[in-house]
């Protein structure tokens, strides 16, 4: 951000975090991720959560995990990467040169059908892999680290590489470590999660549930941002494209098409969308719109109204829902 960004909001009253906020957990082996979500609907007593990408049951690891509210911002960890420890079985003796040579072969784009246990639909689709190294690699048991786009499947890599080696391989192990800008390091446990909430609940100490529980914009960091205007707020909240005059301030390095954060002067985040103009050009000209909302995050009302629902067209340019 040129100038003014803030990473996050003030600090929000508990009762208005646990309606916005997000949590790291570290899922463990066993549950889904559908389960884990259930279990903190239940600590919490909400009727809504949502998690940002599936772990297999037996899959450990980073899992963000939204409450009420927050869900609608899961949208926006579609845009990022996702990285791994995977542990590899091959079936026949390889030599370790050979595995880190075919294991290049592997970073780029590539091409992937979803496993049979997959509940997508099983067809051809290309994914990209950013990094792909070997840890450790003892007889046939190999670990390695994986830096992928987010739906790629690493038991299916598994099997490619052994396909590629021919040799044969499947996946023993997996970790997720990050999820976009949630790493393991910063993880809180489903217990550490009941203990901080039941503490806050019995004495009133707010200080470790603040801990476990992140501003829902935890889930924009990683995105370029845009700097709305107070006036134009409302009317973004009301499902309005954001124009040209509504913009205080803007990321450089936002592109056309790029999917984009609405922020407003204070750090909170309003919504996100998809950007219909670079940089340049929303600072530039004078009218027009320059991003089209897709995920509304704000409650309406939360700013004042500075539009009038009547008119064909809002003061500062937006369409009207």
């Amino acid at each position: 951000m040129t100038s003014g960004e803030k990473e996050h909001p003030p600090p929000r009253p508990i009762e208005e975090l646990l309606r916005t906020g997000v949590m790291n957990i570290d899922k463990p082996q066993g549950p889904s991720s559908h389960q884990v979500t259930a279990w903190i609907k239940n600590i919490f007593g909400v009727e809504k959560a949502g998690h940002g990408g599936t772990l297999d049951p037996n899959v450990t690891g980073v899992l963000p995990v939204a409450l009420l509210d927050a869900t609608k911002a899961l949208y926006a960890l579609l845009q990022g990467d996702k990285e791994y420890v995977c542990a590899m079985k091959l079936h026949k003796d390889v030599q370790p040169e050979r595995v880190r040579w075919v294991l290049k072969d592997f970073v780029g784009d590539i091409f992937q059908t979803p496993p049979l246990r997959s509940a997508v639909k099983k067809e051809m689709r290309i994914r990209r892999v950013h990094e792909l190294e070997v840890l450790e690699m003892e007889e046939r048991d190999v670990l390695f680290r994986v830096r992928c786009e987010a739906g790629t499947y690493v038991r299916t890599l598994c099997t490619d590489v052994g396909d590629a080696l021919c040799a044969g391989a499947h996946m023993e192990g997996l970790r997720r470590t990050r999820a976009v800008n949630f790493r393991e390091d910063g993880c809180v446990t489903l217990q550490d999660v009941r203990d901080a909430y039941e503490h806050w609940k019995e004495t009133g100490d707010e200080s470790h549930l603040r801990k476990a529980i992140l501003p829902m914009e935890s889930l924009l960091e990683h995105l370029p941002k845009v700097l709305v205007r107070d006036t134009a707020v409302d009317s973004i909240c009301h499902g309005a494209d954001l124009a040209i005059p509504g913009i205080a301030n803007v990321n450089d390095k936002v592109k056309k098409g790029d999917l984009v954060a609405m922020m407003t002067v204070k750090g909170e985040g309003i919504a996100v969308g998809v950007a219909l103009l670079k940089s340049d050009d929303m600072l530039r000209r004078g009218s027009g719109k320059a991003i089209d909302t897709k995920r509304v995050l704000m409650k309406r009302g939360t700013y004042p109204k500075s539009w009038k629902p009547k008119s064909k067209s809002l003061n500062l340019g937006e369409k009207i829902p």
